[in-house]
């Protein structure tokens, strides 16, 4: 039931080994019209610093890319559906969004293709999203939630940037 907790760079390799587990995040946003909630598929990367950035795909012209224009936080979890209690495994946590440009959005573009390498292989998919924003996720906070390894198990993660 107790929490570790880590402070590096880097999260600890059972977080980024979650992340890498999936491929579906739901992220929560909130604009004028109040919170929201939806869901993307992305790929995890590294920041230049060791951290983590989730990079996913969606035009400005939705609801919540509108949102994010705006650079305000929001929370997001990834989890694995049908679950039972006593295995459920899943990640929360905080971040800040960017939209990518120029030789981000290349390098963000390789990895998100390499994570989903069907995108390439179809020509009217990949035409569609190269026509689309590429976005960054920097968690600042993350906790990764266990059961496996008893009822409660967290273990916590935050960011602490390199001044």
């Amino acid at each position: 039931m107790g929490i570790m907790s880590e402070t590096e760079q880097r999260p600890p390799g059972e977080i980024r080994a979650a992340l890498d587990a999936h491929t579906t995040m739901t992220l929560a946003y909130a604009d004028e019209d109040g919170p929201q909630a939806c869901a993307v598929l992305y790929a995890r990367g590294e920041t230049a610093d060791g951290g983590p950035a989730l990079l996913f795909v969606t035009s400005v012209t939705t609801r919540h890319g509108r949102a994010l224009l705006d650079g305000g936080p929001v929370a997001f979890t990834v989890q694995r559906d049908g679950q039972v209690w006593t295995a459920l495994t899943g990640l929360q946590g905080r971040g800040v969004c960017r939209r990518l440009e120029g030789p981000d959005r290349e390098a963000g573009w390789r990895t998100y293709g390499t994570r989903h390498p069907y995108v390439d292989r179809n020509e009217k998919l990949r035409q569609a999203m190269e026509r689309t924003d590429l976005w960054e996720l920097r968690p600042e906070w993350l906790r990764l939630v266990d059961n496996g390894q008893g009822f409660g198990h967290k273990t916590e993660w935050t960011h602490h940037p390199i001044v």
